[in-house]
């Protein structure tokens, strides 16, 4: 639809009205807008008249365009919209500056994530609104390369409180990596069938009353089809008949191939070239050669944005469709020349010219791809791999690319289901059966489809061993390969299955990458490798913040898993996260949202585990990840143990174990283990307590490469001890004390302490309690401190050291309750009463059992301050201030941040009414 000769767009009124309202808003308080509707209802002209309508206001405007066929290039669409505002890129942090300059093109270094590019363009718009309101207009954003569109999308979501305003336009129901939900919009309807005719009468007056009728009926008020369709009809409309069936949704692009065709043949080969080129960048173009394309109105030139805009994407398609084969391979072979200076974009166009195997065009793109694997963009990267197999000459080469391929699809981007397909492509081209990157997606696959332990160890090692060169730790499929036989042989939890990944890490030559070493000591058998690689794996840690590989930032958190360091790794992790939400790697969120899980239980957050632990099995069943699921579930059944869900918790690890023993993977095996236990030592069954913890690791040995014994050392002591398994308890202890645990971290230093305090026959156990409750950080980890408290507690209760009782009894029960630890709390309660307390009144609790850090929290948090401005104070997350928020309030008696100010200001709340007095 275009305006009349007086500017007035017939029937849009009121759609017209809600634009202007919306970038009104937008120019007070910033936010986004969405224009749904058909292809040819008139979205463009409506996004060009709130455009002049808001530069008018004296708003900056900023334009873009999606087009079908520059979806290959990163960041083209970003490049677009942000173009007029390079010059304001040096008042950005140097690090959000640096970040865009890499992304657009307009600089060198390491690629960054997409999640600081997306930071780095909100913060440059918010710059851009502050002296006067913008509005950033997009159309077609549903055909913006994937990476743009998630930006933007991340963009679209917090301009709120700005002076910046997004309005995009898009089909209806055209699948899209911006993400829609959640933001308002308008869905543009076709016009009134009042509006239509009078659309169709001023623009063709000379239409006859029946062929009038006849295309009001056949268009539907599609104002594209009511401009169009009468210059199609042609001749046909002064002999009074019409043809059957009319050109209508999407045979309009009959019409524009009827208009197109009476172009001068330079100016329709540009057409092709710009269409083919998909950026609309003037600079690759003859802008002489385009002046008819504009006289017939089927492009708009922009001198000074250096723009071609097609007025409709269906012009491009209808090129696209008259063009020949022969005029699209030198038009490629065209713009391969004049993008010499950009590598991407010239190997794409060199691809699509070649006509047959070209190695050095295949290599290429597979350059191409690695880059674009490093920016973050792995579903660019496996479409660029498959077509430098595609191109590939020699079969092992083609085995290969198409192996990379399979493996970036299951590994990282979640297309599990498709791995086989091309892994059978792979097989049959590689016929040496040397396609290492295909047996790692093979093997992969065999873990999360059958969960075939054993063929996957086969597979790997094999393929490893077979290598020309197995020492070579340049060879990036082979260090991938490693990654995925640790994997492999961290699932089996048997140590006779590490030898082969140990032989391979050792032979590497000049030696193996930094994080795969760290990975082989502390993850491997950390109770007796990790203590010499922690000062490595510290200094990585401190270095997360700069990472930007998806898969990279979870393996370094793998790597402190059973050595106490994943609290350190938290925003790594949740920046992996956050880019598996905006459409990046699965694989890496499962395993980022599955890690925050261990570390949420260890520390309390249990409402947080329960959200990343669903929110991974969600994925897992989405994507059909059987392996990696099996973390989640161990978290759920962890938590229903520790909360006395002991029918559910069972349940789960029945669950875990008639999958896992066929299979032998004992891993899960020892989930299922740990679960049984807790189950067991709440419900006071100490002996078969006993028996599953040492099913894990037997009494007195740390067994060999199966890390998770450093996480069940507490239970298999408590378990012997109440069992009168004495010698057992202490064998247990002493190994602990021996294997030097306690200098790998805090937590294994207070379970240390704990251990031969639970262990020890005089009265110099409390000393080593209070030791061991007095380490560092101790408080970290609430469950396990709080059960220690109990522990103690109750000995010294039978030691009649009643007020000493009292004191451990009352912080352990403080503990239970607020993470509703239902086992616990009751033991908790039994031995206060043991000591002669009862229910009542008068126990300060309330306020005073608030740790520091809480109290200072809720302070805060009665001021009105929010979570984000605690934790800035604090120098703690958001989400550590929101689940230390959810402890306190049962403290306090109140169940809401508004309660607080008056709960702090009342001498009540130094009492609870659910606390524990002593009898007068």
């Amino acid at each position: 639809m275009t305006p009349l000769d007086d500017g007035r767009l017939i029937g849009r009124d009121r759609d017209l009205a809600r634009l202007g309202a919306f970038a009104d808003q937008a120019a007070a308080q910033g936010g986004a807008f969405v224009l749904l509707g058909e292809a040819g209802v008139g979205k463009s002209v409506l996004l060009a008249a709130a455009a002049a309508r808001a530069t008018a206001a004296g708003h900056r405007v900023l334009s873009a365009s999606g087009s079908q066929f520059e979806g290959e290039v990163s960041y083209a669409g970003l490049h677009q919209v942000l173009q007029p505002l390079f010059d304001d890129l040096p008042t950005l942090t140097p690090a959000h500056e640096r970040a865009l300059r890499v992304a657009l093109g307009l600089g060198e270094g390491a690629a960054p994530g997409r999640l600081l590019v997306a930071n780095a363009a909100l913060m440059l718009l918010r710059q851009a609104a502050a002296p006067r309101p913008l509005l950033v207009v997009v159309d077609d954003i549903a055909w913006l390369d994937r990476a743009s569109a998630v930006v933007l999308s991340f963009v679209a979501r917090r301009l709120t409180g700005s002076r910046a305003g997004l309005l995009a336009a898009a089909r209806s129901e055209e699948e899209s990596f911006f993400e829609y939900g959640g933001l308002p919009g308008h869905e543009l309807q076709p016009l009134a069938e009042q509006d239509a005719a009078a659309l169709l009468k001023a623009r063709f007056p000379a239409l006859s009353p029946r062929i009038h009728q006849r295309l009001l009926a056949d268009a539907q008020g599609n104002p594209l089809a009511l401009l169009e369709l009468p210059v199609a009809l042609g001749d046909l409309q002064r002999g009074g008949t019409l043809p059957p069936v009319l050109p209508l949704s999407g045979r309009l692009q009959t019409v524009f191939a009827a208009r197109i065709r009476g172009l001068p043949l330079a100016t329709f080969g540009m057409l092709l070239l710009a269409v083919l080129d998909g950026t609309g960048d003037l600079t690759v173009l003859d802008t002489g050669a385009l002046a008819p394309a504009e006289q017939a109105r089927l492009v708009r030139v922009d001198a000074s944005a250096g723009k071609l805009l097609f007025r409709h994407p269906l012009i491009g398609s209808a090129v696209m469709e008259m063009s020949t084969s022969e005029q699209r391979h030198r038009a490629h072979l065209l713009l391969a020349e004049r993008l010499a200076d950009q590598p991407e974009r010239r190997a794409w166009h060199l691809a699509e010219a070649a006509a047959g195997p070209d190695e050095g065009v295949a290599a290429l793109l597979q350059a191409v791809a690695h880059a674009n694997l490093r920016r973050g963009d792995s579903v660019h990267a496996i479409t660029l791999l498959l077509r430098a197999a595609e191109l590939s000459p020699a079969d092992i080469d083609r085995a290969g690319r198409l192996g990379e391929a399979a493996y970036l699809g299951a590994v990282v981007n979640g297309d599990l289901r498709d791995a086989p397909h091309l892994l059978e492509q792979a097989r049959r081209a590689d016929r040496r059966g040397e396609s290492l990157a295909a047996a790692v997606a093979g093997a992969y696959h065999l873990l999360n489809g059958d969960g075939d332990v054993d063929s996957a160890h086969r597979l790997m090692a094999g393929a490893i061993e077979v290598l020309d060169d197995p020492g070579d730790a340049h060879n990036k499929p082979l260090i991938e390969g490693l990654y995925t036989l640790l994997m492999i042989c961290f699932f089996s939890g048997r140590a006779e299955l590490w030898q082969a990944f140990h032989a391979a890490v050792g032979r590497l030559r000049p030696g193996p990458p930094a994080l795969l070493d760290i990975l082989a000591k502390t993850f491997s058998n950390p109770a007796r490798l990790a203590l010499p690689a922690l000062d490595r794996l510290d200094a990585v840690i401190a270095n997360l913040h700069q990472e930007i590989i998806p898969a990279r930032i979870s393996r370094i958190g793998i790597a402190t898993a059973y050595v106490d360091r994943l609290g350190r790794c938290r925003d790594g992790l949740w920046r992996v996260i956050d880019h598996g939400r905006d459409g990046g790697a699965v694989t890496s969120q499962i395993e980022a949202l599955f890690l925050l899980g261990n570390d949420s239980f260890l520390v309390g957050q249990w409402q947080e585990l329960e959200q990343v632990a669903e929110e991974g099995l969600a994925l897992c069943e989405q994507h059909g990840y059987q392996l990696l699921a099996w973390p989640g579930i161990y978290l759920k059944a962890m938590l229903a143990a520790a909360r006395g869900q002991d029918e559910t918790a069972t349940a789960l690890a029945d669950r875990m174990t008639r999958w896992a023993t066929p299979r032998r993977a004992r891993a899960i095996q020892c989930y299922a283990r740990q679960v049984r236990t807790l189950v067991a030592l709440g419900g006071g069954d100490f002996e078969e307590a006993y028996q599953q913890a040492c099913a894990i690791s037997p009494a007195g040995v740390l067994a060999s490469h199966v890390p998770h014994a450093l996480w069940t050392i507490t239970d298999l002591i408590e378990a012997a001890v109440r069992a009168g398994r004495h010698d057992e308890a202490a064998a247990h202890a002493a190994a602990v004390a021996q294997a030097g645990l306690a200098a790998i971290s805090p937590r294994l230093a207070m379970v240390t302490a704990a251990s031969a305090a639970l262990t020890t026959p005089d009265e110099s156990y409390s000393g080593l309690f209070e030791t061991a409750l007095d380490t560092p950080s101790a408080d970290r980890w609430p469950f396990e401190r709080a059960r220690l408290q109990l522990l103690y507690g109750e000995r010294l209760r039978r030691d009649k050291a009643t007020t000493k009782a009292r004191t451990q009894l009352t912080a352990a029960l403080d503990t239970f309750r607020s993470l509703d630890a239902r086992p616990w709390t009751a033991r908790a309660h039994t031995e206060l009463r043991a000591t002669g307390l009862s229910h009542g009144q008068g126990v300060a609790a309330g306020l005073a059992s608030l740790t520091p850090q809480q109290r200072e929290i809720a302070m805060l948090a009665a001021q009105g301050l929010t979570n984000k401005q605690i934790g800035q104070r604090l120098f703690l997350s958001p989400r550590t201030v929101a689940n230390h928020l959810y402890q306190l309030f049962p403290k306090l008696g109140v169940a809401s941040r508004a309660a607080l100010r008056d709960a702090l200001s009342t001498p009540g709340t130094l009492e609870s009414n659910d606390s524990i007095q002593a009898p007068s």
